[in-house]
């Protein structure tokens, strides 16, 4: 009778640590998706791999007749890079999610405007907003953008 109580009761435990593992899992995808920034004049799309977490751009605006695609990453200090397009370019690199905080955190953003990368965090407001942060190594030296979660471009119109 011990063993089958001892079974069950590792069983129970097993269930348990399962659950909790599927559950942060899962919070840590909240993030996960397309968002649009306030100004509404960019989209990123972020997606996870293995555990950390990237974003490309996959809409913006830059306010000018030249259309999405012309655009290249010309500000770039790395020549090599210059000609690349901005239009599906990774932005958002390395962050990895940190559940105590509940919080995105270690990664490093680039901002094709400037051709400067910077390190990034992130979290989920409590009204679904993402708050995404760009900072120069503390974090009360930078800048946050806040998007809103979107399922296609309709948002823009």
């Amino acid at each position: 009778m011990n063993n089958k109580l001892a079974f069950s009761f590792g069983v129970v435990i097993m269930l348990v640590i399962i659950n909790a593992m599927a559950y942060a899992q899962s919070a840590a995808d909240d993030i996960c998706g397309r968002w649009v920034s306030d100004e509404k004049n960019l989209i990123v799309e972020v997606c996870r791999v293995n555990n950390e977490y990237q974003a490309k751009i996959i809409w913006f605006d830059a306010g000018s007749d030249k259309l999405m695609h012309e655009w290249v990453d010309k500000n770039n200090p790395d020549k090599a890079l210059q000609n690349r397009k901005i239009l599906g370019m990774s932005v958002l690199r390395n962050l990895v999610y940190m559940p105590k905080s509940n919080s995105w955190e270690e990664g490093m953003i680039y901002d094709a405007k400037h051709g400067r990368e910077w390190n990034a965090s992130a979290y989920i407001d409590k009204q679904g907003a993402l708050k995404l942060k760009g900072y120069w190594h503390f974090k009360f030296i930078g800048r946050t953008m806040t998007f809103t979660r979107t399922k296609d471009l309709a948002v823009l119109k």
